[in-house]
């Protein structure tokens, strides 16, 4: 990938977490650690990899992507919104009770959300659906999920994991955000799903490893799983929860907690400078 290009994708990653704190510090609650953690993915995905075209979100032949990590709405709605989607200044609107953006994302709510979340490990399975119905409908669309390294502690996830290599799904391409932090500390600490690549390869699925927030390694990952044939794709993203702030990363306090307004005012100036680097 060309240096200008990671630029322009930097930039863009820099802008979805400002608009998604702007969310947050509106609603005044929020998930902005895991939010932050995806983010450089869902820029890649959204801005550079997916066959998608905001003006007709249900186009049948699109990619459809699942945030099975369903509470990382932030980065999520943000995404959406600067894609155009829907207007930015919605976003004014997060987890107000009134609202179509809600704190989980909801596809009959929200345009190019295509399927809705809450409880974890569910994501995988829909995305599997997905991918099952393009293989019987010979369609050429792809099917990408995002879920949390907390999350893959759900039995439904190995369950799915299991149909998706059974039945060969290699239109299907999956991410771990492996930021190693969940609400109650580190993963190891709560119930260890390592080594993630060996358990999804005994799956029967094609696993690669990379820097969540390298630009060039995610998209070429993207680019590795669409070749490979006859096995779906799992691709363990090593990121860092919070990224992008200097004192919510690797953090856990800030898996959901509010900043404080010194909080807030600190993360928007770092987010601001980032801006101003990326846009000379």
């Amino acid at each position: 990938m060309e240096e200008k290009r990671v630029k322009e994708l930097a930039l863009q990653a820099a802008k979805i977490r400002k608009t998604a704190l702007e969310a947050i510090n509106a609603a005044q609650s929020g998930h902005v650690g895991g939010s932050f953690s995806v983010a450089d993915i869902l820029t890649v995905l959204y801005f550079e990899k997916m066959n998608i075209d905001p003006k007709d979100p249900r186009n049948p032949d699109r990619d459809r992507f699942v945030l099975s990590k369903g509470h990382c709405t932030p980065t999520m709605y943000a995404t959406l919104a600067l894609k155009g989607y829907f207007p930015v200044e919605d976003l004014k609107t997060f987890r107000n009770v009134d609202s179509y953006l809600s704190g989980h994302v909801e596809m009959t709510k929200v345009p190019g959300v295509d399927m809705s979340a809450g409880s974890l490990g569910q994501g995988l399975s829909a995305a599997i659906g997905m991918a099952l119905a393009g293989k019987v409908d010979k369609k050429d669309y792809r099917v990408y999920a995002a879920l949390g390294d907390g999350e893959i502690q759900e039995g439904q996830i190995w369950e799915a994991a299991m149909a998706a290599g059974n039945y060969g799904l290699d239109n299907l391409t999956v991410f771990v955000d492996n930021n190693n932090l969940q609400i109650d500390g580190t993963i190891e600490e709560v119930m260890s799903p390592y080594p993630i690549d060996e358990k999804f390869r005994a799956f029967k699925w094609n696993v690669i490893n990379i820097d969540g927030h390298d630009y060039a390694q995610i998209a070429q990952a993207i680019d590795m799983a669409k070749e490979t044939k006859g096995k779906p794709t799992m691709i363990v993203a090593r990121t860092v929860k919070g990224k992008g702030v200097s004192f919510m990363e690797n953090n856990v306090k800030f898996h959901g907690s509010t900043p404080t307004a010194e909080q807030f005012e600190q993360a928007f100036e770092e987010l601001d400078a980032q801006i101003a680097s990326l846009e000379v």
